[in-house]
Formats: C-alpha cells, structure tokens, sequence
C-alpha cells in the first residue's frame, strides 16, 4: 500500500480561502484529509520582485490516482494564477489509515 499515498501541499492567502478550497477537495472525494496550518510567513520572488506575505497552508492527503484531477481542481478554484502544488510520496505509515484515505479518495461511482 505504500507509494499510493501522497501529501500535496499548497498554500492560499488567507483563513476563509483554505477553508473554502479545504472543504471543496474533501467534498469531491479528491482527498481523504486536509489540515490547514495557521499563518506561515512566505519569502518567494514573483513578478520580478520578492514578496513577503502571510499565508495558510494545506496539508491534502490524497492518492496518486486523484494527484491529477486533484491539480486540476486546485487550478480552477484558486484565487492564485500559479497556486503551489507539490505532491511528497507517503512511504509508510499506519496501514488502517492508509487504508482510510484510499477508501475516502475513491469516487461514488466506485464504491
């Protein structure tokens, strides 16, 4: 079961928008999970200038089968024109979780 199972960070501008983009991947059954960690400060160049900013980030535990529709998704209900999308590999970890987050990402059609 290990390999199957990512984290895809992303990141938005503010509380009510990672709620919001949180709770539409979980209700498309794009992710088993999202947590939302409270303001990160981020140092980033855009636009040929560096930016320093605040912004909350989301933790999306989904499965490799839904990265694409899930980067998708995040593109279209973004308010950033380039939102970050980084998927990290789970290499392990509690098989009943694992279990859990495969059985929550599948599609109704699937179950």
């Amino acid at each position: 079961m290990t390999g199957d199972h990512l984290v895809v960070i992303s990141t938005t501008d503010s509380a009510e928008e990672a709620e919001s983009l949180s709770k539409l991947i979980v209700a498309a059954r794009l992710a088993a999970c999202v947590q939302i960690s409270s303001p990160i400060r981020s140092i980033y160049r855009w636009e040929g200038a560096v930016q320093d900013g605040q912004e909350w980030q989301l933790w999306i535990k989904t499965t490799g089968d839904r990265l694409a529709e899930l980067t998708e998704f995040i593109n279209q209900n973004h308010s950033y024109d380039t939102p970050e999308i980084v998927a990290l590999p789970i290499l392990g970890g509690n098989p009943a979780y694992l279990q859990w987050m495969t059985d929550e990402t599948r599609s109704a059609v699937e179950s």
